[in-house]
């Protein structure tokens, strides 16, 4: 059986040890990786620059991408990675602090399969995280590598 593996991308400390924190009371911590800007999470995801020897490994089951990152930004990503036949169907989950109507659109029109603001209050923060991370591992069923285009 393979591990399913969430892709945290997030370039705030704080956010992704809160992050972090929150998937561990639901048992989801082990199936992290966090990189830090967007041109990691591209190489990450397309097995480039520091991460080609990656080539072969599952993808993971999620995405969580911030908007506000360094180097390359969320909303690039993720349209890069919907324009790559291998990560077309990657679901793509913005958890991001911005509150903006723009942001929120620009996401679900670049392909986005949610947009989640981050509460400020820390137990809501931990409870949004938790069921986000349990919905994308444990309920949500995706196509299959033979389904795949």
């Amino acid at each position: 059986m393979t591990v399913r593996r969430i892709l945290l991308v997030e370039d705030n400390p704080q956010d992704e040890m809160l992050t972090l924190r929150a998937l561990a009371k639901v048992n989801l911590a082990n199936e992290v990786e966090v990189v830090r800007d967007g041109q990691q999470a591209l190489d990450f995801l397309l097995h480039e620059g520091e991460f080609a020897d990656r080539e072969g490994q599952e993808p993971p089951a999620v995405v969580l991408l911030d908007l506000g990152l360094p180097r390359v930004g969320g909303l690039e990503v993720l349209q890069r990675l919907r324009q790559d036949p291998r990560t077309r169907l990657l679901p793509v989950v913005i958890l991001t602090s911005s509150d903006e109507d723009q942001d929120r659109l620009k996401s679900y029109v670049g392909g986005a399969n949610s947009f989640v603001r981050k509460p400020v209050d820390f137990a809501q923060f931990a409870e949004t995280v938790a069921r986000l991370g349990v919905y994308w591992m444990a309920v949500n069923d995706p196509p299959s590598k033979e389904a795949h285009p």
